[in-house]
């Protein structure tokens, strides 16, 4: 049976990561967090002091430092999940934290940012065979994908999510925090002049806000399964 390119993109805390990877694994098909990928690139930034105490980013600086940037995924043999790797090191809980969310969508709309990274994805799904997710997959990483996904849910339900990650992982925030960042990275992520958040013209729809998690799969399951047969 043949195999193909799933592209699923949305906004932010839509549960696209979680779906994708269970999607992938089903499907024995690679799972590419590109998100995972912008977050490294913004950790980097803060550790190396590219990001002020104001909140503003030195592009100059940071396109002068990418070549310094090595990214890759490497498999955990306990979790059987891929986890992000910057310069050798392990930093996927690092990524995750409301200390990197802040600022992410302002380093992704850098230009030669998006540029290094679409190359390396690109690269990534050449064999299809692949479930990526993210912000502009369907549109320009992968406009000819057999299948794309548009993954949204109202702000105070993404917030809601996202809150309750945060405190599973022993970060202290309030709700009015996370409400507050999920709403800027969708002005951010959706008015940037650089590949911005859209749903592909060809792209599925999908509206989680008050679908359980059991459903989504089920759903999303059924759309690949139809269009790998037509693949054949």
């Amino acid at each position: 049976m043949g195999k193909i390119t799933i592209a699923i993109d949305g906004y932010s805390s839509t549960g696209k990561s979680t779906i994708a990877k269970r999607l992938a694994s089903t499907l024995d098909y690679i799972y590419v967090d590109t998100g995972a990928m912008y977050r490294a690139v913004t950790l980097f930034a803060l550790e190396e002091g590219i990001i002020n105490d104001k909140g503003k980013v030195d592009e100059a600086t940071l396109i002068d430092k990418l070549s310094d940037i090595h990214l890759k995924f490497v498999p955990n043999t306990e979790t059987g999940r891929s986890e992000m790797f910057l310069n050798d090191k392990n930093v996927e809980r690092e990524i995750r934290a409301m200390r990197v969310s802040g600022f992410v969508s302002k380093v992704a709309a850098i230009k030669e940012v998006r540029e290094k990274l679409v190359k390396i994805q690109q690269e990534m799904g050449k064999n299809k065979g692949i479930v990526m997710d993210g912000r502009d997959i369907g549109t320009v990483v992968f406009p000819d994908a057999e299948l794309k996904l548009f993954m949204t849910a109202s702000p105070e339900k993404r917030a809601a999510r996202r809150y309750k990650e945060l405190l599973e992982k022993g970060e202290e925030v309030t709700y009015a925090e996370v409400l507050k960042n999920v709403e800027e990275r969708d002005r951010i992520d959706s008015t940037r002049s650089i590949s911005p958040l859209t749903r592909a013209k060809d792209a599925i729809e999908f509206d989680n806000s008050d679908m359980g998690l059991e459903e989504q799969f089920e759903r999303i399951h059924d759309y690949s399964q139809r269009v790998i047969a037509k693949v054949g």
